[in-house]
């Protein structure tokens, strides 16, 4: 792992080095290229992370390695590098740096059976449920949101649900995709990751009020 210093925004070879990864993503590649990973991506990365730790908590970088035991795409390296932490709540942060620029999002990535039943108990709920229809619509002015995974109501409610779009996640996250503005490669990058989060406040506060971490025993 590459030393922490103070971070200094991704430079430009950051999102350099992933392009030419997507167009080779080989172990040849990645040998003749570590050097750059390590101070481009990684260290940056976790100067970054160790920063913001006191006020989001210790943050988990993902390897860069794909699982690939059991796909079909046989491509060794992913084609960014992200990290996530999790609050006090149980809401999620995550920043990601690959060949198309910056991605900042939170929330809850991907709801657990009992999360599940409780978030779609709140959303039912006519004053929970339009709590949540006023934050989501405030935040998607600005911010991707994401988690929406069925076509049609969840089974037990009815299709034409005042708030069937919310029904149908089965996560819900908010995030932006910076890209390659000139902001990247300067400190000015984490006002802009921070302030992401921050907008976010409101989301994080009814999710982990209404839905909060998962109380099933881990899966074996």
């Amino acid at each position: 792992m590459a030393a922490t210093a103070g971070f200094g925004g991704f430079p430009p070879e950051a999102v350099e080095f992933y392009r030419r990864l997507e167009a080779d993503n080989t172990k040849a590649f990645w040998v003749a290229n570590r050097e750059v990973y390590d101070r481009a991506v990684r260290g940056p990365l976790d100067a970054l992370c160790a920063e913001l730790a006191d006020e989001f908590g210790t943050f988990h970088a993902f390897r860069p390695h794909r699982d690939v035991r059991f796909s079909k795409d046989k491509r060794p390296y992913k084609d960014h590098q992200g990290a996530v932490t999790e609050g006090e709540g149980g809401e999620l942060y995550y920043v990601q740096i690959g060949g198309d620029g910056l991605f900042v999002a939170s929330g809850y990535h991907q709801l657990a059976r009992d999360q599940l039943q409780r978030f779609r108990a709140a959303v039912d709920d006519a004053g929970a449920g339009e709590e949540l229809a006023g934050i989501v619509a405030g935040l998607a002015r600005r911010h991707e949101v994401g988690g929406r995974e069925l076509s049609t109501a969840p089974r037990g409610y009815p299709r034409d649900h005042p708030r069937v779009a919310l029904l149908q996640h089965k996560g819900l996250t908010v995030g932006r995709r910076f890209g390659t503005p000139a902001w990247l490669a300067t400190r000015g990058a984490r006002r802009r990751i921070v302030d992401t989060w921050r907008e976010a406040a409101p989301l994080h506060a009814w999710l982990n009020h209404h839905v909060g971490p998962s109380e099933l025993p881990p899966e074996r």
